[in-house]
């Protein structure tokens, strides 16, 4: 069964998957939902087909994107073939029956819902994408359906967290460049040019600022929980120390559908 968690007050069907509980082997074991990796394809649809099941959602309702760290967001009324996604990092529907999910592997999968108005949405937030805007686009795209951002709850699901993630000047500039008093979500890291970033945090805060009426965080961290999550940064820290099981990796599914 796919294991999944979940956030108490969102009051829609969802779930923050995982790695555990499908069919995939080997470096993408077990419950790997990702189109990109070069996993077994029908691995993979198998695996998605047992998320949105798990939810009460068709298989073939269960929508995902081509994923490119941008601000980009897809309004969806209808379903599209499995892996044929649009180029974004966000959807949003109202339409029932329409299953969202995004892939992650250490970026913040972010679901949104004004239950209410039986609105949902899910973002794909990794830092170029938070920092570009795509949590307010997607409040946004929300708004245009007819949702209101206070009676918006988004829950930040499973990401890398601060003290997992060590970062170089470059992030740090970028993030700062926006906006100079970020800089309260970074700590000096080991070396002179090195921080750790509080990606979760950055998130709530944007959240927050947009006019979203509750944010919840779940707290989990990709990195540190092997067993439980596949982690982008945990493979390149495990080839940097020439470990020989550092090889692909796949990712997790975080999904949410109108109730």
């Amino acid at each position: 069964m796919a294991e999944a968690l979940t956030a108490d007050t969102l009051p829609v069907p969802h779930g923050f998957f995982t790695r555990r509980g499908g069919v995939s082997t080997g470096s993408y074991a077990s419950l790997n939902c990702s189109f990109s990796s070069q996993d077994d394809r029908d691995a993979v649809l198998e695996n998605r087909a047992r998320v949105a099941r798990s939810l009460g959602a068709d298989p073939v309702r269960l929508l995902g994107l081509t994923q490119v760290h941008g601000n980009h967001v897809v309004t969806a009324t209808e379903p599209w073939a499995a892996g044929q996604g649009e180029k974004a990092d966000a959807m949003v529907t109202a339409q029932a029956g329409l299953a969202l999910g995004i892939v992650t592997a250490d970026c913040a999968p972010v679901l949104f819902a004004d239950a209410g108005r039986r609105i949902v949405g899910a973002a794909h937030a990794g830092w170029r994408g938070a920092v570009a805007g795509v949590l307010e686009a997607t409040i946004a795209a929300m708004t245009g359906l007819g949702a209101s951002p206070d009676r918006i709850t988004a829950a930040i699901g499973p990401c890398i967290a601060q003290a997992s993630y060590e970062v170089g000047p470059d992030l740090r500039d970028a993030v700062l460049l926006r906006c100079a008093a970020d800089a309260a979500f970074f700590v000096k890291g080991r070396g002179e040019d090195r921080w750790h970033f509080d990606l979760s945090a950055y998130c709530a805060a944007r959240l927050r600022a947009a006019g979203v009426g509750h944010v919840i965080v779940t707290g989990f961290d990709t990195l540190s929980e092997e067993d439980r999550f596949f982690s982008y940064r945990r493979r390149t820290l495990a080839r940097t120390s020439g470990r020989s099981q550092a090889g692909p990796i796949g990712h997790q599914i975080s999904v949410i559908r109108p109730a």
